[in-house]
């Protein structure tokens, strides 16, 4: 399959904003040391031609998460995952971060190839690469193979979709940053109009496309947030509604909110079903992942090209992955709305250490003091996920610890 035309390398720069002035040059191949982003290889037989990278920060425990990050056009792994904020969260969290690198030997612009339908079926092409990152992450780093998540931009962002559709048994959850439909384009020429000014389907004609990517599977399927400005002008903002009605279907869905709330920066935040869809569209952000540098909770993340000073975008997928259970609480956001918004994804409850340690207090005295996080005007116990009613100080819980940082609703 031909990896580079000149059309190729039209639609790929268009679709993460090939206006980027200069390339932030590749990572160099690093000896393995703690708390670096370090290039891996031999993971496997490697049928797409990329490249790997991984971060693992200091103190890692055995069965951590894992997150895969897919870079834009003209971007590479050391870039975005310098950038997005992603690794501020591995730290205080503890999980694994997965990079996969594009070379310009696939695409001139490292574009990842998301419009060849060999590089985005199961089993082929860059799909299967990345597939075989993750698979080496578990047999090597003792990764937990039922708490992996994909998040990408642009060309990156269409590539999660891929990931998602065609590995739904590998991902427990994904992040479509300013991305497409799975299998929206099937070509370089197709590609054009699914970018913009995109390609209106029926819900259940975007659900067979993902369907089709793993024919027969009847297993859980991923939960899927969705992030597009409405002054994307790169790939149109209606992608975003394409991609709702897409996993809707899939999860089998209404295509109508079962809540909505604002957030910062003018976001605003659809919830489907059980938190299973989500989508944020924040207004008047063009082409770009979504940051917010600064040094709070809920802050992260370095303002440039195609990282577009909002919302830490990072930080809600962070909680949505169900990944904030063992650093320290979020601050409060206060002008968010009250909404259903994430339940962490299951886990065992470790087994107490000694005598439980039982506290009755405002849901805000919680979050205070780290037993618990807020997000959307919600909060949540600390490790346990458990909502326990509004994020204020007329609400009031029992929290019981059972473990260390580990706490859940009821003594």
């Amino acid at each position: 399959m031909p990896r580079s035309s000149s059309l190729n390398v039209r639609v790929a720069g268009a679709a993460a904003g090939v206006v980027l002035a200069a390339a932030t040059a590749l990572v160099a191949a690093l000896p393995a040391q703690a708390a670096s982003l370090t290039q891996v290889t031999g993971f496997g037989s490697n049928p797409g031609n990329l490249t790997m990278y991984a971060y693992r920060p200091d103190g890692l425990p055995a069965g951590a998460p894992a997150v895969v990050l897919l870079h834009g056009c003209v971007q590479n792994a050391s870039t975005y995952v310098a950038n997005s904020g992603w690794q501020k969260y591995a730290d205080q969290w503890k999980f694994t971060l997965i990079a996969p690198q594009q070379p310009s030997g696939n695409n001139a612009n490292s574009c990842f190839n998301w419009f060849e339908t060999g590089d985005t079926a199961r089993g082929q092409g860059e799909a299967l690469s990345i597939k075989q990152m993750v698979d080496y992450a578990r047999t090597t780093y003792g990764t937990d193979g039922a708490r992996v998540y994909v998040s990408g931009l642009s060309a990156g962002g269409a590539m999660s979709a891929a990931m998602l559709a065609a590995y739904p048994d590998v991902f427990a959850g994904g992040s479509i940053i300013a991305g497409i439909p799975y299998r929206c384009a099937t070509s370089t020429v197709t590609a054009f109009s699914c970018m913009n000014p995109g390609v209106d389907k029926t819900p259940a004609q975007w659900g067979d496309l993902v369907r089709g990517a793993y024919a027969g599977y009847t297993g859980k399927r991923p939960r899927v947030a969705i992030w597009h400005g409405t002054s994307d002008t790169t790939v149109a903002t209606a992608n975003a509604a394409e991609s709702r009605d897409q996993w809707t279907n899939v999860l089998g869905l209404s295509t109508t909110p079962t809540s909505t709330s604002t957030l910062p920066s003018g976001t605003s935040l659809e919830v489907y079903g059980n938190d299973q869809v989500r989508l944020y569209r924040v207004s008047g952000m063009g082409h770009g992942t979504p940051v917010d540098p600064g040094t709070g909770a809920d802050q992260c993340g370095t303002a440039g090209a195609y990282f577009l000073d909002t919302i830490c975008s990072t930080y809600r997928d962070a909680l949505f992955f169900g990944l904030g259970g063992g650093g320290a609480s979020p601050s409060p956001t206060p002008t968010a709305t009250a909404s259903p918004t994430p339940t962490a994804s299951p886990s065992p409850t470790p087994s107490p250490t000694g005598a439980p340690v039982c506290v009755t207090a405002s849901n805000y005295a919680h979050v205070v003091a780290g037993r618990a996080y807020q997000s959307g005007g919600y909060a949540y116990a600390l490790g346990s996920g458990q909502r326990m009613g509004l994020y204020n100080t007329f609400y009031t819980s029992t929290l019981k610890q059972t473990g260390p940082a580990y706490w859940v609703i009821g003594c």
